[in-house]
């Protein structure tokens, strides 16, 4: 058994307020924007991912979390790629939760050698899937981010997605599978809270709840899956780039009951080089930037050498 590093949690009340946008509506882009700076949260659909693609993802994503433990641990150890279990990062954190973590790379994405063991079909039909879908849902992440730019009245439209489509974008593809914790009283602590280091992250998960976001008033909320949607969340790369007007949502996921829960969520990243800092196209005559200029590098760097419920943009602000 995982040791919980905190006592075990009270699931959240499903929380109905989370902003839904049709990206094939008009006026999304406001509303989009809104969501942003409320919450940093929302879900989108009309998202253009054929269903049978999301469902043969997950399909293989759970034949390959229900192989034998021996076999799942011939991928690499995460450091920080590929297959890890219960052990979250370097610096103590743990959930109850077994992972595969991917690497993004322009031609062809994922890299997936790290699935070389498996036995062919089944490594081809796996890498096969991770490719179309990533490709799919990377569009999905850039038509997002041009409605952001969009609904915020600022030029080039891509300001914000060119930095996601660089072929050398630091993005990253992760499968989460958290198992059924039958007989244990109370809710485990999949994975504890903590907000994405990236530009955005784009969630899509089987019909099994446990993930939670944190309000404003700090409290926190449930929400309701929903298979044939996208959940999006902005994060702190983002946030940086608003000088703080968009939201890096804290969220966390809890384990219980008699159903596993399984994950797949694209992680939008700039290229090591960017240099991170708020956009002059949206600063106010006067407005003063709230954090100093630095590269991702040196975020994702700093980020990796803190716990998951630290203050990773605290350092960064002026």
């Amino acid at each position: 058994m995982v040791v919980l590093t905190k006592p075990a949690l009270k699931p959240a009340n499903f929380y109905s307020g989370i902003p839904v946008v049709d990206l094939l509506e008009p006026g999304s882009a406001a509303l989009l924007v809104s969501a942003c700076e409320e919450l940093g949260f929302f879900k989108v659909t009309n998202h253009g991912v054929p269903m049978e693609l999301i469902a043969r993802l997950e399909a293989e994503t759970v034949k390959f979390f229900s192989l034998p433990q021996h076999e799942k641990e011939l991928v690499c150890s995460a450091n920080p790629f590929g297959y890890g279990n219960r052990r979250i990062g370097s610096n103590g954190d743990v959930g109850w939760v077994e992972y595969l973590l991917l690497e993004i790379i322009s031609k062809p994405v994922p890299h997936a050698s790290s699935l070389a063991f498996l036995r062919e079909p089944s490594a081809k039909s796996f890498c096969c899937a991770l490719n179309e879908y990533v490709m799919a849902v990377r569009r999905v992440a850039c038509k997002v981010l041009e409605k952001m730019a969009e609904g915020l009245k600022i030029e080039p439209r891509d300001v914000f997605s060119k930095v996601v489509m660089d072929e050398e974008s630091d993005s990253v593809l992760r499968l989460n599978h958290y198992p059924s914790c039958q007989g244990f009283n109370g809710s485990m602590t999949g994975f504890g809270e903590h907000t994405d280091p990236q530009i955005i992250s784009v969630l899509r998960s089987n019909n099994t709840s446990g993930l939670e976001i944190s309000l404003k008033n700090g409290s926190w909320v449930s929400v309701l899956p929903d298979q044939e949607s996208f959940f999006v969340n902005v994060g702190d790369s983002l946030q940086v780039m608003t000088n703080g007007r968009f939201r890096s949502v804290r969220h966390r996921v809890l384990a219980n009951g008699n159903k596993s829960r399984v994950s797949m969520i694209y992680f939008g990243g700039p290229p090591s080089r960017e240099r991170l800092a708020p956009l002059p196209l949206l600063m106010g005559e006067g407005e003063k930037s709230l954090y100093r200029e630095f590269t991702w590098c040196e975020y994702k760097t700093s980020a990796y050498k803190t716990r998951l419920g630290d203050d990773r943009l605290g350092q960064f602000q002026r």
